[in-house]
């Protein structure tokens, strides 16, 4: 079995069409809650808010 780190590996969910458009990494030690960035979702062709999801 994989050893449990301080970083997560996550990804990043369109809050308006429910697609997984991004990967990226969190360290749990520093970021407590989920994490939300507005970056650029290709499908609505606009900057919208992306909320973090599992990996599955």
């Amino acid at each position: 079995m994989a050893k449990k780190t301080s970083v997560e590996l996550i990804s990043l969910q369109c809050s308006e069409c429910k697609r997984k458009n991004y990967t990226t990494a969190k360290n749990r030690k520093n970021i407590q809650g989920k994490l939300e960035l507005s970056k650029y979702c290709p499908f609505d062709r606009k900057h919208t808010l992306h909320k973090e999801a599992k990996i599955k």
